[in-house]
């Protein structure tokens, strides 16, 4: 039997080279190994925008687009809309009563992004607890392997102390799972910023136009000591460098590079002319599928549909088995 590997995006806007080495990377190459789950996560995009529900609702169908555009293949891989499987949110439900709220304030994702939401004392109650809702995702569909970011790991550590609770307290009928951590684990934004994000506008989008890339990549953050070509310059930090590392197929090129920039004699303009040919060969395709895939946006729904479906009819097994556990199957016995 297959392993299950259950990933997803919340829908506030287009995805970006972010999203793609943290683990839309693994799900394509990943995706006729094993058993894929894909979830547009409409539910945790409420937690932030409950009052911009319009904006979650444009977006199922951009970030649909940006799967099939990357190469997401509906015929191996299952993407779900979460808000259309139920049992998600009730499986959320009693998995609440498994976790403390002082448990769920240490967690140091949920921390820094309410620090980067300026929430203060006013955080949604939906958005405090959403690893509980990430657990539920991630357990409905029993997935082995969840491709991460590593600023995710302590969302995956809080779905494995949820299965342990459970499985320990009723009966061991959930999967653990395992983080799938990336070979780039983290992609820093334009501005050298730790995290790329569109709330931080230091982001490259997979739907960027080739002009939009431009801009984006002669503004990028260097080194700022490397004020004349034939100074050392740092490589470490330098995110130019690091988006190189993880889009040049040409690794030992890139090596050259950072030793040429390193002892002097290479310049900012050079080295981001360099990324900008590279980026360009890498999304020109992805914007010449996205646009195909545009032309019949029935059909991107369609794809949703079926696989939302499919999703539910798996959610619901495990929901079976969960209420056994917890003998709540009043009409079984």
């Amino acid at each position: 039997m297959k392993k299950v590997i259950l990933t997803g995006d919340r829908p506030t806007g287009p995805l970006h080279l972010g999203h793609y080495v943290g683990s839309l990377q693994k799900r394509v190459e990943l995706q006729n190994e094993y058993e894929t789950y894909i979830l547009i996560a409409d539910m945790q995009a409420l937690t932030d925008n409950a009052e911009h529900p319009e904006k979650v609702r444009h977006n199922i169908l951009e970030v649909a687009l940006d799967y099939l555009a990357v190469g997401i293949d509906p015929k191996v891989s299952t993407i779900v809309i979460q808000s259309l499987v139920p049992e998600i949110s009730e499986l959320t439900l009693y998995y609440l009563n498994l976790v403390t709220v002082a448990r769920l304030q240490r967690n140091p994702t949920v921390k820094a992004e309410m620090k980067q939401r300026g929430f203060g004392a006013n955080v949604p109650a939906g958005f405090l607890v959403y690893p509980v809702s990430q657990a539920a995702d991630i357990t409905v569909f029993r997935a082995n392997l969840v491709p991460v970011g590593e600023d995710q790991l302590p969302m995956i550590e809080q779905t494995r102390e949820l299965v342990q609770s459970f499985n320990r307290i009723y009966k061991p009928v959930l999967v653990e799972p395992e983080a799938l951590v990336p070979k780039v684990p983290r992609l820093p934004g334009t501005d050298g910023q730790n995290k790329m994000s569109k709330s931080l506008g230091n982001a490259i989008f997979l739907s960027d136009t080739s002009d939009v890339v431009t801009k984006k990549v002669k503004s990028m953050y260097t080194d700022p000591k490397h004020i004349h070509v034939e100074d050392p310059g740092n490589v470490e930090g330098n995110p130019v460098f690091s988006y190189l590392d993880a889009f040049d197929p040409d690794a030992n090129g890139v090596k050259a590079m950072k030793q040429h920039y390193s002892s002097g004699g290479l310049g900012d303009v050079t080295v981001k002319k360099r990324l900008f040919e590279v980026l360009e060969g890498f999304l020109e395709p992805i914007r010449r599928r996205r646009a195909e895939f545009a032309k019949d946006p029935g059909e991107v729904m369609r794809i949703l549909h079926e696989g939302t479906m499919k999703g539910r009819d798996t959610a619901g097994r495990t929901l079976s088995d969960v209420r056994r556990a917890m003998r709540l199957d009043y009409y079984n016995d």
